[in-house]
């Protein structure tokens, strides 16, 4: 795995967390959504950087690799 592949990946991870965050009492998304712009821009860049925008599959066979939990894989 390249380093801008694990930079594009973690971005990824990052911005599921802070989706997660901010959905969390759907009644205060709506403050919450807009501090979600720097990890969306984050994210973007990354996937733009490592050459992963538009091929899903190869972004979330990256985050599997490093984040099994997220996936309900367990690597076995």
């Amino acid at each position: 795995m390249r380093n801008d592949e694990i930079a594009a990946a973690q971005a990824y991870v990052r911005l599921l967390a802070a989706t997660r965050a901010a959905l969390t009492d759907p009644a205060d998304a709506p403050l919450y959504m807009p501090l979600l712009a720097s990890p969306i821009e984050e994210a973007d860049e990354a996937l733009r950087s490592a050459g992963l925008s538009g091929n899903e599959d190869r972004l979330f066979a990256l985050v599997r690799a490093l984040q099994p939990s997220l996936t309900g894989s367990s690597g076995r």
